[in-house]
């Protein structure tokens, strides 16, 4: 039996510090849901928060926070990391493997960044992934606009070959827990 997580990748406060992320109030409102439809249908929620210190995601300041409509609950499982590997000298692997969670749905901030890497790293820990393709974001970069960026990484992730492990793209809205 397959059971299922919601990821919630890096999308704290310090998104919505200049340059704001694009389209940040709207991947909010589509996170904000997905956590609706988890906790209603008993599917784990998960937070990975990003820390790094001298910047906005310096640990214990506001904008290292999650905003208060998606902020984890008691029962939730939060996972602080410092690079863009949310399993990278984490018990993250472990508290999934220990909680029987094959099937993971990942959301958040830094398409090319955090998403990204941990895309593939539950692919390649066969874990069964979903890519919420409108519930992810990042910023402006100087190569790229952050549309550009979104767009080129849900093509990516869509034609990513990963014999034995499923990687799925879904909008928020037909999510199914």
């Amino acid at each position: 039996m397959t059971k299922s997580a919601l990821l919630i990748i890096d999308f704290q406060n310090a998104i919505f510090t200049a340059p704001v992320a694009y389209q940040g109030d709207a991947v909010l409102e589509r996170i904000r849901q997905l956590i609706g439809k988890a906790r209603a249908s008993s599917i784990d929620v998960i937070y990975v928060q990003h820390e790094q210190a001298g910047t906005a995601w310096a640990a214990g300041g506001k904008t290292w926070e999650f905003p208060a409509a998606i902020a984890p609950q008691p029962q939730d499982y939060v996972s602080s990391k410092s690079v863009c590997d949310a399993f990278s000298n984490t018990a993250l692997e472990k508290h999934l493997a220990e909680q029987g969670i094959t099937r993971v749905v990942i959301c958040g901030y830094a398409t090319e960044f955090c998403i990204d890497t941990n895309v593939r790293r539950c692919v390649s820990l066969g874990l069964q992934t979903v890519v919420v393709q409108d519930a992810h974001t990042t910023r402006n970069r100087p190569v790229l606009e952050a549309p550009q960026i979104i767009a080129h990484h849900n093509w990516v992730w869509s034609e990513f070959a990963s014999p034995g492990t499923a990687l799925q793209l879904c909008a928020a809205d037909d999510v199914q827990f």
